[in-house]
């Protein structure tokens, strides 16, 4: 990962992540607002399905009336009662902690919130986003926002060192992104991951038909068996885009040699760049077929 030379920047956000394949991909790092954007829906999200959980356990337990009487006495109903509430503490302990792992570690690295926003979790190396990334980089939350908040809402405004104390927890773990140009919190530094803006372009307008076109009638074609187009999916196709739009030799060379070494075809020799351009050609046509099936290739690692 570096930063983009001055005249080639939009923003002073934007990055040049390096894949594991010896790519050079500009990306650019969300801003801290669509970040805080993000938690914030995510939360509300969260405090919806709580409160939509409780209200379904307490129909379960036939009311708030019959839960108080049940609780007063010593009847299987009160027992019941007790489980239901221990479902409602799983059910707590799973919102807060469960739902960021369930989202992030999908093939999209990206809750509703952030989705809405615009915006996914990546690893800084350019490599594939791990669970163990994702679960250290959520562990975190705890102590960066969960343990403190609870700390300060216990200790009270009477109590004023450890009221000190709660707010000066709370308010370093929230303004660290304020402190760094990449705008990490903790739990990125840890897990070795950063929040970056999701690429709004479609698959199906890539590359205009025009321009393939133009490709294929001023030269031979390469013919890519079903075998050699399913190795790679979205993310490997839009990067591959961005290699042949740049037109860069150095990039393009890398690219190929990639891809052949992958696919173990050695005939675009001295012609990479051709061979290049039909392999983008049926490879986004090979997904956009299959999306249409309803099925989709997030990247190389999704079945």
């Amino acid at each position: 990962m570096s930063a983009l030379p001055n005249r080639l920047r939009r923003s002073r956000r934007d990055r040049i992540l390096v894949t594991p394949e010896g790519i050079s991909l500009p990306v650019a790092v969300a801003s801290r607002g669509a970040r805080m954007g993000a938690l914030m829906l995510d939360l509300l999200i969260i405090v919806v399905l709580i409160i939509a959980s409780t209200i379904a356990l307490f129909q379960i337990a036939g009311g708030v009336a019959q839960v108080e009487r049940a609780a007063q006495s010593g009847s299987v109903a009160g027992q019941a009662l007790q489980f239901l509430v221990i479902v409602w503490i799983v059910v707590i302990f799973l919102f807060r902690n469960a739902y960021f792992l369930f989202f992030e570690l999908g093939p999209r690295g990206a809750t509703p919130g952030k989705r809405l926003t615009g915006i996914r979790i990546a690893a800084r190396d350019g490599g594939r986003l791990t669970a163990e990334m994702v679960i250290a980089r959520n562990l975190l939350r705890d102590i960066e926002l969960f343990l403190p908040l609870v700390f300060l809402a216990s200790a009270g405004a009477d109590n004023g060192w450890a009221w000190l104390a709660a707010t000066a927890w709370f308010l370093i773990f929230m303004l660290f992104p304020l402190f760094n140009r990449d705008a990490l919190r903790a739990g990125d530094v840890i897990a070795g991951s950063w929040v970056l803006e999701r690429p709004r372009q479609k698959l199906e307008a890539a590359m205009s038909a025009g321009e393939t076109d133009a490709v294929s009638t001023s030269r031979r074609g390469y013919r890519f068996e079903e075998a050699e187009l399913e190795v790679y999916g979205e993310y490997e196709l839009q990067t591959l885009e961005r290699v042949l739009r740049e037109n860069r030799e150095k990039s393009i060379e890398t690219v190929y040699q990639t891809i052949a070494g992958k696919i173990d075809r050695n005939d675009g020799w001295n012609d990479e760049k051709a061979f290049l351009e039909d392999y983008y050609t049926q490879l986004r046509a090979r997904l956009e077929s299959g999306m249409r099936m309803g099925r989709r290739k997030a990247d190389k690692h999704s079945e």
